[in-house]
């Protein structure tokens, strides 16, 4: 089999065997601790300008098929496992990983010790690196490679992965119109408001306030997606906006950031983030943990929401960090992780409920 390597912006070299398409990545290396869930990790809009390694140790076990996925492309750079499964076994296997990371361009590497290179990004933090199937034991390569490695930047990532247009879809029995404001969206969060009955109008990043209230939603779903929160100027403006028109709001990950940036709090990059399905969230109102599902680097710095604005109402079991804000001048509730990714299996979807509930009170209180 022919080899691959990952070198770190630290220099470090690691030698393994490549697999998915031939070529070279840059990117930010990242790791997700999920057991499961790997096509979903592949497809998520939020990985994007990132390789991704797995710490679980056997990937692809159950291959891919076109229902897991969360959108319609690939959006990490590089993929890293320690061990993939070629001869997938399942009953709704329509492919095998391999075949999937070649059809859509992206190059792997097995045979790594994954564990050793997790511990350095936990301690050292999150740093670019290169995934190639050149040879990167050559002095001349490897050098050329670090230079391009340690100049890499995540540029444009919501620009990037948002829809270009808008779009709309439909439930059998219409009870509700959302608009999902779409920074790079997962198709799971669609799924969850389409079955709860609502519209979903899908607007892409740059679309401004004034033409969301044209459309006149019950509600407005802020979505995940990649890169730093803060580098999104115009859409934390168009998000202030929509504060004063009293329409209910919930945000997810990404949506979460930008509605904290849009009222006067900070957000900070996390030394490695979290990324995987088994995170643990407190609850402080209902005094309860939930397993989370979560993606993403950057995290709302707790102690700069003014408290004119809001509360804290998730915080992270393991490092303390925001995981979640009511707020108490419109109605609109954020959380970090991803309620629609049943982490528990089904801890906090209750979340979308929540949502509803929020918008059938408007509308109730519209009608009187």
């Amino acid at each position: 089999m022919k080899k691959a390597y990952i070198l770190l912006a630290d220099g470090s070299l690691f030698k393994g065997e490549h697999f998915g398409a031939e070529g070279t990545a840059i990117g930010e290396i990242v790791f997700a601790t999920g057991m499961t869930g790997y096509e979903e990790t592949l497809t998520d809009p939020s990985y994007y300008g990132q390789i991704v390694m797995q710490t679980f140790p056997l990937i692809g076990n159950y291959g891919v098929n076109k229902e897991d996925k969360e959108s319609g492309g690939c959006y990490l750079k590089g993929y890293i496992a320690r061990e993939f499964c070629d001869m997938p076994s399942n009953f709704r296997s329509e492919g095998s990983i391999n075949g999937f990371l070649i059809e859509n361009g992206i190059p792997g590497i097995s045979g790594v010790d994954t564990r050793h290179l997790t511990k350095m990004i936990r301690e050292q933090g999150v740093m670019n690196g290169a995934l190639t199937t050149e040879n990167a034991e050559d002095e001349g390569i490897r050098a050329a490679l670090l230079e391009k490695v340690r100049s890499y930047r995540i540029e444009n990532a919501v620009e990037s992965v948002t829809v270009k247009e808008e779009k709309t879809q439909k439930p059998e029995n219409e009870k509700y119109r959302v608009v999902l404001y779409d920074f790079g969206s997962k198709e799971n969060i669609r799924r969850e408001l389409l079955k709860r009955g609502c519209t979903v109008i899908t607007v892409p990043a740059h679309t401004t306030a004034e033409r969301i209230k044209e459309i006149a939603p019950d509600g407005i779903m802020l979505s995940n997606g990649p890169g730093d929160p803060a580098e999104n100027t115009s859409v934390i403006v168009e998000v202030k906006k929509l504060t004063k028109t009293g329409i209910p709001i919930f945000g997810i990950c990404l949506g979460h950031q930008i509605m904290a940036l849009a009222n006067g709090a900070r957000t900070e990059k996390l030394h490695y983030g979290h990324r995987g399905a088994n995170q643990p969230v407190k609850d402080t109102d209902l005094d309860r943990t939930f397993v989370t599902s979560q993606n993403h680097g950057y995290a709302v710095i707790s102690d700069s929401l003014p408290p004119s604005a809001g509360r804290v109402s998730h915080i992270n079991a393991n490092d303390g960090t925001c995981e979640g804000i009511r707020y108490t001048a419109f109605p609109c509730f954020t959380v970090q992780f991803h309620p629609e990714a049943c982490g528990g299996p089904r801890d906090t979807a209750f979340l979308f409920d929540e949502f509803i509930g929020m918008m059938r009170s408007d509308k109730n209180a519209a009608e009187k």
